[in-house]
């Protein structure tokens, strides 16, 4: 007979524990998720391509936001670190971390963190607050873009290498994504 998982001993692990580890790693609510293996080149070169979109077309008031590509550490919380693929920041960069909810992250599927993105990431970037989310999946070269309206995520574009789409994000900032320039 299967028994169900006991909680009460399942490790929990804060952003102490986070800061000793080697390798890349993230936390959520606790629970600790490896990053590796490596991405494939693919999707480093997709990451980097829409790093450099969102880059070449931003256009922003607010001289503290800037597109980021990971490894970079979003602290959410003392339990909550995430490492988004691509993402937009606005706050000072001389801490080792951000901790502002970013107004936009892309995450770029791989074989390894695709079910943890699709999922547990949704949940926590609708949760705090992240006004677009993006996922791209490199190898059939679609995209899923989320808008949070209210509380929620609203599916708003599903696209492919034939579409572009303009991001008005907050603090008089904006920019673009042509996925053709992505998915070369």
């Amino acid at each position: 007979m299967l028994e169900a998982i006991d909680y009460e001993n399942f490790p929990y692990y804060t952003y102490n524990d986070y800061k000793e580890w080697d390798g890349s790693w993230e936390i959520i609510d606790g629970v600790a998720y490896a990053m590796s293996p490596a991405p494939y080149p693919k999707h480093q070169k997709v990451t980097f391509s829409v790093a450099k979109e969102l880059d070449s077309n931003f256009e922003c008031e607010n001289k503290e936001c800037d597109v980021y590509i990971s490894p970079i550490d979003w602290k959410v919380n003392d339990t909550t670190v995430v490492q988004p693929d691509v993402a937009i920041f606005c706050e000072d960069t001389n801490n080792q971390y951000f901790s502002k909810t970013p107004p936009l992250i892309v995450e770029v599927l791989s074989k390894a963190t695709a079910l943890k993105d699709v999922t547990t990431k949704y949940k926590l970037y609708q949760q705090e607050g992240v006004k677009y989310y993006i996922i791209v999946e490199p190898n059939s070269e679609v995209f899923d873009i989320y808008e949070l309206q209210g509380k929620e995520y609203k599916h708003i574009k599903k696209g492919t290498k034939a579409d572009s789409f303009e991001f008005d994000l907050d603090n008089s900032c904006k920019s673009k994504i042509d996925f053709a320039n992505v998915f070369k």
